[in-house]
């Protein structure tokens, strides 16, 4: 004899489809951003920033050049 529980599956809560938030989020989301404070960038933040931007594009310059150089199809 089977055990009956065993066979049967347990329901799983369904989770919400992705998407645009409730109105009612989103209006709470907005009123959050509202009461926070304007804070500039910091001058390491900005620093931080410009390094990264620059380093991205010189790597990607040298791959171009790579890429043109020693795999010429």
């Amino acid at each position: 004899m089977k055990d009956s529980s065993i066979t049967k599956k347990a329901k799983l809560p369904q989770p919400e489809p992705a998407g645009r938030p409730k109105p009612d989020a989103e209006l709470k989301l907005t009123e959050e951003f509202q009461k926070m404070p304007y804070e500039p960038l910091l001058p390491i933040e900005k620093k931080l920033v410009l390094w990264s931007v620059s380093l991205g594009l010189f790597l990607l310059g040298a791959l171009i050049w790579a890429s043109r150089t020693f795999f010429q199809g």
